[in-house]
C-alpha cells in the first residue's frame, strides 16, 4: 500500500494498476503528470508525452525510470503518436489505458472574434488529436483482452457557456461528443469516458485565478479550486476495473460549481 497526501487529507492507495500500462498525453506537468504519478503509485507503468523534452526529463525524475518512459512531440503529429504507442509496446509489452489529456487554448474572446486559423488549431489538438491517438492505440492492441479504457480530458466549459474561452468550450463539447461515439463503437472491449473539470490550479488555467485565487474560489461550495490530484483520482478511477460498468459518460469534477449558477 502507498499513502499519498491529497487536498482532503492522507489517502492509502491500492494496486489497481498492477500489471497495467497507460499512455498519458500532455503529462510533463499539471493534470497529466498527476495522472501518471497516481497510476505509478497504484502499481502501473506509464508512457508520458509532451512537446518539450526538458519538461519530460523532470517528469521522469518524479515518476522513476523503472516505471516510466517519455516521448517528446506535438500531440497533433501522427508520427509522434505512433512513436509513443510503439514505445509502450516495445518497453512494457502492452497498452491498457489511454488518457487523452493534451489541450490548448491560444485564443481568448467571443466566437465572433476568433481567427479561423486559431479555431482550426484548437480543434486539431483538442479533438482530432484525441481521435488519432485512439485510432493508433486501438490498432496497437488496446483492449485486446477486453479491459481497455480511454479517458478524455474535457472541461465544464464544454457543458456550460464559457465567457472568454468560448471556442475552447466548443472544442471540449466536441470532445464529449467524440467520447460518446467512441464508447458506442468500441464496446465491449474498450470503455471510453471523459472528465469535465472546473478551474484547476495549473499553469494552463492560471489566467482564470492568478490575480485573486480566494475570489475565484469563493463561489465554489467546497470553498477551493481544484488541484491536479483531484482530477488524477477521477481519471484513475475511470481507467480502472472499478469503473468496469461505466462507458460513454462525462464525470464532472467541479467542487460543486454546478450548484452555483454565478460561477
Amino acid at each position: 500500500m502507498t499513502t499519498v497526501d491529497t487536498a482532503a487529507g492522507p489517502l492509502t492507495l491500492g494496486r489497481r494498476y498492477e500489471g497495467r500500462v497507460a499512455l498519458v498525453t500532455g503529462a510533463s506537468r499539471g493534470i497529466g503528470l498527476a495522472v501518471a504519478q497516481r497510476i505509478v503509485a497504484e502499481g502501473g507503468r506509464v508512457v508520458v508525452t509532451a512537446r518539450k523534452p526538458e519538461g519530460l526529463t523532470a517528469a521522469l525524475e518524479l515518476l522513476g525510470s523503472e516505471h516510466a518512459r517519455t516521448v517528446a512531440g506535438r500531440a497533433d503529429d501522427e508520427e509522434h503518436c505512433a512513436e509513443a504507442v510503439d514505445t509502450a509496446l516495445r518497453e512494457f509489452g502492452r497498452l491498457d489505458v489511454l488518457v487523452n489529456n493534451t489541450g490548448i487554448n491560444p485564443a481568448y474572446g467571443t466566437l465572433l472574434d476568433i481567427e479561423a486559423s486559431a479555431a482550426r488549431k484548437i480543434m486539431d489538438v483538442n479533438v482530432l488529436a484525441a481521435l488519432a491517438w485512439t485510432r493508433r492505440a486501438v490498432g496497437a492492441g488496446l483492449g485486446a483482452d477486453g479491459t481497455g479504457a480511454i479517458v478524455n480530458m474535457a472541461s465544464v466549459a464544454g457543458i456550460t457557456p464559457a465567457p472568454g474561452i468560448a471556442y475552447y468550450g466548443v472544442s471540449k463539447s466536441a470532445l464529449i461528443g467524440l467520447t460518446v461515439q467512441l464508447a458506442a463503437e468500441l464496446a465491449p472491449r474498450i470503455r471510453v469516458n471523459a472528465i469535465a473539470p472546473a478551474v484547476v490550479k495549473t499553469r494552463f488555467a492560471e489566467a482564470l485565478y492568478g490575480q485573486d485565487e480566494a475570489g475565484a474560489a469563493a463561489g465554489y461550495p467546497l470553498q477551493r479550486l481544484g488541484v491536479p490530484e483531484d482530477i488524477a483520482a477521477a481519471a484513475c478511477f475511470l481507467g480502472s476495473a472499478d469503473a468496469g460498468w461505466i462507458t460513454g459518460q462525462t464525470l464532472v469534477v467541479d467542487g460543486g460549481a454546478g450548484l452555483s449558477p454565478s460561477i
